[in-house]
Formats: structure tokens, C-alpha cells, sequence
């Protein structure tokens, strides 16, 4: 058992106003990636958002609210799921809140979970399905903002190869918009990447300024579709370009020379996802 571990009261519901508290000290060192590694933790903002947590299956370790929130049904509701599920409640002052957050007006609610990654051999796609993998992606809002267009297309998932930022960072969750807990994301070195590739049955495509095929030229219907996007500066290394079945460019007339990494994942899903989205009421 860690030591974070050890200084949660399991099922507690607790009053703190002091900033040297050492749980308040430890939700706050989640900011670091080095902590969040060691406790496999992190932190998310809002009450829909940990609502939707909760809903999809992942586990809550904290709960932390507002003292404005006492009285409200919805978070008094998620407190006593929280406790139900073994987790412990901090009920804090807006300074606690806003020094956690890192934010002068934060989210009345903020839930610390462990993260959860899928393992790369249980990614099998099958007809229809899109996953996107991306390759040392630096930016955590073009990370978060791929999460959540995956979400939004209904794509399945997202690979990380290689040295990538952390999708668990508090400001690439805040980038997602809690399409975080909806995306599975699994990682991989670019050696396990090629080696998984080459079992993929199904379309590989990438954008690459090489490309010679006008993406909105191929079918990407009835089979599974990969989608390997470059790193935001250096783009498709060789050996990734070489892995695909097609290497596509999105056609420009400005003077721009490229888009933005997340601006072009999105262009391309929307294309691949083109014939399953439609405005029909999705409730």
C-alpha cells in the first residue's frame, strides 16, 4: 500500500481548510507526472464529468467539493457513491479548491482516479472500427482535443507511440471535456507499434506532406482504419510513413503550410467516419 494510500481514511467523509493538510498536499502533487505515475492517479474537474466517471466504471480514490456544495442533491448524490465504492470525500474551503485546481474560480467538484490504460494486444479492431495513433504527440491540448473528436466521431480508440505527454495531465483531461474516461487509449514503443501493426487486418493510412492521395478519394468502408498521425513539428517518421497502406494530404489554397496536429485528426475522422454520422437524435 503507498503512502497516498495509507493517508486516505477509506469510506471518510472529512472537513479540510488548511493547505498543509497532507491529502491536500498530495491531490495538489498530481500535478506532477512523476506523482501521478507513482500513485497510477489523476485528477478531473466538474461534477458531469465525474458523474460520467462513476457511470462508465472507473474507480474514484477522492472526492473533493466545495463548501458551497453542501446541500446540493447532485454532489451529496456523488459523495455517497464515492464512499460506496470505498472512496474518501473532502469537504474544502475555496482556497483549498482553487489551490488544487490551480485555478482563482474553480469547478465546485474535483474527483482523483486511477488511471487506466488498455494493452495494446487486446486492440482488434473489426469492420468498421477506427482507431487513431498518434506519435510523439508534445501538446497536451492538441492530445486532449483528439480525445475528444475521437469521442465525438465514434472512433474506438487512440495508440501513443513512442515518448508522448501524458493524457492524464490535469490540462490535457481539461482538454478532453471528460472524453478521457470514454476513449480507450493503449501506448507503445515504435518497435511494439510495427510489430502490432503488422497483424492489423485492415486500412493504414497516414498524412504526410509526401502524400500523393486526396484523402476524401478513398473508401474507408467496410474494414477496420487505422489513422497514424506525425508528431506536431517533425511529422511521420520513416519508418511509421513506410507502415502505411496509403500516405494522404489534405488539400490547401492559403498560405499556410500545415495544420494543427489536432485540426488535421479531425478533418481526417470526420472523412473516414463520414457514412455512420448522421443529425438524427442521437437519445
Amino acid at each position: 500500500m503507498t503512502e497516498y494510500e495509507n493517508r486516505r481514511a477509506v469510506g471518510q467523509v472529512k472537513e479540510v481548510t488548511s493547505l498543509a493538510n497532507p491529502l491536500v498536499k498530495d491531490i495538489k502533487a498530481l500535478a506532477l507526472k512523476k506523482f501521478r505515475d507513482s500513485q497510477n492517479a489523476f485528477m478531473a474537474e466538474g461534477l458531469k464529468l465525474i458523474i460520467d466517471a462513476l457511470d462508465l466504471g472507473w474507480q474514484i480514490r477522492t472526492l473533493v467539493f466545495a463548501k458551497a456544495g453542501r446541500g446540493n442533491q447532485a454532489v451529496e448524490k456523488v459523495a455517497a457513491r464515492t464512499v460506496a465504492a470505498g472512496g474518501m470525500v473532502l469537504e474544502v474551503s475555496e482556497k483549498v479548491l482553487s489551490a488544487i485546481t490551480r485555478r482563482d474560480n474553480p469547478q465546485m467538484v474535483v474527483g482523483v482516479f486511477s488511471q487506466k490504460y488498455m494493452t495494446l494486444k487486446d486492440v482488434r479492431p473489426k469492420n468498421g472500427d477506427v482507431w487513431v495513433a498518434l506519435d510523439r504527440v508534445r501538446d497536451p491540448g492538441n492530445l486532449g482535443t483528439v480525445l475528444r473528436t475521437v469521442d465525438a466521431v465514434g472512433a474506438k480508440g487512440v495508440i501513443l507511440i513512442g515518448d508522448t505527454t501524458d493524457p492524464f495531465s490535469l490540462e490535457t483531461v481539461r482538454a478532453t471535456m471528460g472524453s478521457v474516461f470514454a476513449v480507450p487509449v493503449a501506448r507503445a514503443t515504435p518497435d511494439a507499434f510495427l510489430s502490432w501493426r503488422k497483424g492489423f487486418q485492415g486500412l493504414v493510412v497516414g498524412t504526410h506532406l509526401k502524400g500523393a492521395v486526396d484523402y476524401r478519394s478513398v473508401d474507408f468502408s467496410n474494414r477496420p482504419v487505422l489513422l497514424l498521425m506525425g508528431n506536431e513539428q517533425q511529422g511521420l517518421p520513416d519508418d511509421l510513413a513506410a507502415s502505411c497502406d496509403r500516405l494522404l494530404r489534405i488539400p490547401q489554397a492559403g498560405r499556410a503550410d500545415s495544420l494543427n496536429l489536432a485540426v488535421a485528426t479531425g478533418v481526417m475522422l470526420f472523412e473516414i467516419r463520414r457514412g455512420a454520422l448522421t443529425l438524427e437524435d442521437r437519445s
